[in-house]
């Protein structure tokens, strides 16, 4: 059986037992944690950062988490309304004037946290390159029209969603999201989870390995073939580019399973976790083609609230239970792909049964 390292209260003896399987059984790097109260009962990784498994996963190693970057994009936009300085329910363009262009003067904060803004995607052709000029990407969107009314639908909006909320932060704060986070909540938690990554930090990284269908599916705009790039890393894309491991997602977002203090440091109050279950929309995605209940900025299911990532990362954050499991890997799947992270959910489960 593979070599897990970390630490892991015997009571979550199970949730190790599963990484090494998921290792065992083709997974090649991997980091778990599971939060209670605050504090880490487990803490694990495992495997290498190469399908030559030659170079071992270490504690401190990094990776893209694609997608589960923007409950941490989320996270950053309760924190400023829970300050007062950002209305949830206020149109976009209060803060960005621009924005009211192309009919979407009605288009509020929250429908760009909802996914129901009508802007998933931009109107003509796009590069991996034009992402990485926050001018661009932001400038483009504000110019064109939703592709539906805002607020009656949802689609997922997959990287617009970081841009949008980023670009409002910025206008509230005169920081980019990525700085804000920085300074304003991995800091302070001491939480190694990057918005746009340092090159002192490059050492650091698991390369992701592609999926055995390839390195995108078709259709998608970025691959992983972008994302193992200097690049991307120094690109701020705040709904796709964030990076850390599974130990800095929990922390991160033991935050919100706390009431809004983990660590001995507040960021939110109790009321200010609520408005995660503000639901936005109930329905069928059009995106993504299945049922799904948004609320600001997370999945809901009853008093969880989850975010998951390209390829397989995924973090659960439960108030209920004042919990939060998260699972970070290097190898992309898109079969099944959040099969292995579910795994660890459901062992975590079981230990607090």
């Amino acid at each position: 059986m593979e070599l897990i390292q970390g630490r892991c209260d015997d009571r979550f003896g199970g949730v190790a037992e599963v990484l090494a399987g998921l290792l065992d059984d083709g997974d090649v790097g991997a980091s778990a944690a599971v939060f209670v109260d605050g504090e880490p009962v487990v803490d694990i990784w495992g495997g290498h950062l190469d399908t030559g498994r030659t170079v071992p996963w270490e504690r401190d190693t990094l990776t893209n988490v694609w997608s589960t970057t923007k409950t941490m994009v989320a996270l950053c936009a309760l924190i400023l309304a829970d300050r007062g300085v950002l209305d949830l329910d206020a149109p976009v363009a209060r803060y960005w004037p621009e924005f009211a262009a192309a009919g979407k003067e009605g288009v509020l904060v929250r429908h760009l946290l909802g996914h129901t803004a009508g802007l998933p995607e931009w109107d003509g052709p796009i590069t991996v390159a034009d992402l990485y000029s926050w001018t661009t990407a932001t400038t483009r969107l504000a110019g064109q029209a939703p592709r539906w009314e805002p607020g009656t639908d949802a689609g997922y909006h997959s990287i617009t969603m970081g841009f949008l909320v980023g670009e409002v932060v910025r206008r509230v704060t005169g920081r980019g999201l990525g700085a804000f986070f920085a300074e304003e909540v991995a800091g302070p938690l001491g939480a190694d989870f990057h918005i746009a990554l340092p090159a002192e930090h490059d050492h650091r990284v698991a390369p992701l390995i592609p999926a055995p269908e390839g390195e995108k599916p078709e259709g998608f705009l970025v691959g992983v073939a972008d994302a193992n790039t200097p690049a991307w890393r120094r690109a701020e894309m705040p709904a796709i580019s964030g990076y850390g491991n599974a130990r800095s997602v929990g922390a991160v977002q033991s935050v919100l399973a706390c009431g809004g203090a983990a660590g001995g440091v507040r960021l939110l109050s109790e009321s200010g976790c609520e408005r995660v279950f503000d639901e936005q929309f109930r329905g069928e995605d059009r995106i993504i083609g299945m049922p799904v209940r948004w609320g600001m900025g997370y999945r809901l299911e009853n008093r969880t609230c989850t975010g998951g990532g390209w390829g397989g990362s995924l973090v659960i954050v439960d108030l209920e239970h004042r919990m939060t499991v998260s699972y970070v890997m290097n190898q992309i799947l898109w079969e099944d792909a959040y099969d292995r992270a579910l795994s660890i959910v459901f062992a975590a489960y079981d230990a607090i049964a």
